[in-house]
């Protein structure tokens, strides 16, 4: 379907003001919202050309001004903490150079793969730590970031796919064992992937 098109086909499915019925997830058991009370927002029509999302030309793109900044380090790439949220612990993975998951050479594709499940293992090694949620969704931004978020163990209010509304609703996790988890991580990568713990060794 074109936009136009797409954005009629959900139009018939909205009320007089646009707004869709609540989505089935409302209804799980792990939503963090009473369905009760709750509003769909209106449906707005299509934003024609889209508007560029930050990093679009590398130049202003402030990842890449960031590429020392992190935990750990290898020629390609860095992973660093993400502050202020609510899960015990949020990462980052970040190809140092400029490349949207899209625009990967294969050898960086294949090598992406490894660390992601290298990372997963190590998170969810972690003391109280369930499971390793990892996302990518890169409408934000340009330069390829993916988040690695720990689900608190017992928490199975915050299974699966509310993991990162919960995280914004909870209050921001204590930094000092934040930060120690994260350097449990990065030392448990080094030592079993190789790389650094600074950028330029």
């Amino acid at each position: 379907m074109t936009p136009d098109e797409f954005h009629a086909h959900a139009r018939a499915a909205a009320d007089g003001e646009l707004r869709l019925p609540l989505a089935r997830m409302t209804a799980w058991e792990v939503s963090p919202f009473e369905p009760e009370g709750l509003r769909v927002s209106p449906l707005r029509p299509p934003v024609l050309p889209e508007p560029p999302r930050h990093g679009e030309d590398p130049a202003d793109c402030h990842v890449c001004a960031a590429r020392d900044e992190g935990l750990w380090f290898t020629e390609h790439w860095r992973l660093a903490r993400v502050i202020g949220v609510g899960v015990p612990l949020a990462l980052m993975l970040y190809p140092r150079d400029h490349y949207d998951l899209a625009a990967l050479p294969d050898e960086l594709a294949a090598e992406l793969g490894v660390l992601t499940t290298r990372v997963v293992r190590l998170v969810e090694a972690l003391p109280h730590v369930a499971r390793a949620h990892v996302y990518r969704l890169g409408d934000g931004a340009a330069h390829l970031h993916l988040w690695f978020f720990a689900r608190p163990a017992g928490q199975v209010q915050m299974l699966g796919s509310w993991l990162p509304v919960w995280d914004d609703l909870l209050p921001e996790y204590p930094a000092e064992p934040a930060q120690a988890d994260a350097e449990t991580v990065a030392d448990a990568l080094t030592a079993s992937y190789g790389g650094r713990r600074t950028a330029n060794a």
